[in-house]
C-alpha cells in the first residue's frame, strides 16, 4: 500500500522558484534541443550520461552549463546536502503516459544527493525500500524541487509508473506535460 510519506533522507522544498521563475525556465528548456533517443524526450548538460552503460567518463564531459540553468543549479548546489557545486543537469519531458522505471541514480557516477525540479503538471512518484519492499508516494507539485540523500538516495528506488492518472487521495488526477530537471554532482571514480 502507498503511503503517503517520503522515504528517509528525501525532503521536498514547496515552490523552490520565485513566481515566474518556472515558467522562464520550462522557455529556455523548450527553446533548446531535445534527445529522442529514449521513450521520452531529454536534454543533457555539463555532462552526457549513458544510460545503457550506466556510466559517465571524461569523454563525456559537455562543458559547463548554460547560463540559463547557472542561478537555479547555484541555489541547488547551496543546499547542505550538496557539498559539491552541481555540475550536470538532465531535463525530462514527461507527457501523460511516459513514466521512467524503478530505479537509483548511478552510485558510482554521481555524489551523495540528487535533486529534481518539476516543472509542468504534477505527477506521483513511487519509492520502494531495496530491503523491506516498502512502498510509499509522494505528488510532486510543480515548482517542488525533490532532494534524494542518505537511505533515499541508496537504499530506495524511484520511480514514475506511465501512466495518464494518478489517484491521489482517492481522486483520479489526469497527469499532464511535465517536466523535470535532475541536478547532479558528477564523480570521475567509477
Amino acid at each position: 500500500m502507498t503511503q503517503p510519506i517520503l522515504p528517509p533522507g528525501a525532503s521536498i522544498i514547496g515552490d523552490f522558484l520565485p513566481e515566474g521563475a518556472g515558467g522562464r525556465l520550462l522557455d529556455w528548456v523548450d527553446s533548446s534541443e531535445w534527445r529522442s533517443d529514449l521513450k521520452r524526450r531529454v536534454q543533457h548538460y555539463g555532462w552526457h550520461y549513458d544510460y545503457r552503460e550506466r556510466r559517465v567518463t571524461p569523454a563525456m564531459r559537455l562543458g559547463p552549463l548554460p547560463d540559463w540553468l547557472v542561478p537555479v543549479s547555484e541555489a541547488v548546489s547551496a543546499l547542505p546536502e550538496f557539498p559539491d557545486r552541481i555540475d550536470q543537469v538532465i531535463v525530462n519531458e514527461y507527457l501523460p503516459g511516459q513514466g521512467i522505471s524503478a530505479h537509483i541514480d548511478c552510485e558510482p557516477c554521481f555524489g551523495p544527493a540528487v535533486a529534481s525540479l518539476s516543472l509542468g503538471g504534477p505527477v506521483q512518484m513511487l519509492f520502494r525500500c531495496r530491503q523491506t519492499g516498502e512502498q510509499r508516494g509522494h505528488v510532486l507539485e510543480p515548482l517542488s524541487l525533490l532532494i534524494l540523500s542518505g537511505q533515499a538516495r541508496y537504499d530506495w528506488t524511484h520511480e514514475i509508473p506511465a501512466r495518464k492518472s494518478d489517484l491521489v487521495d482517492g481522486l483520479r488526477r489526469p497527469r499532464t506535460r511535465r517536466v523535470s530537471l535532475t541536478f547532479r554532482t558528477v564523480s570521475l571514480q567509477a
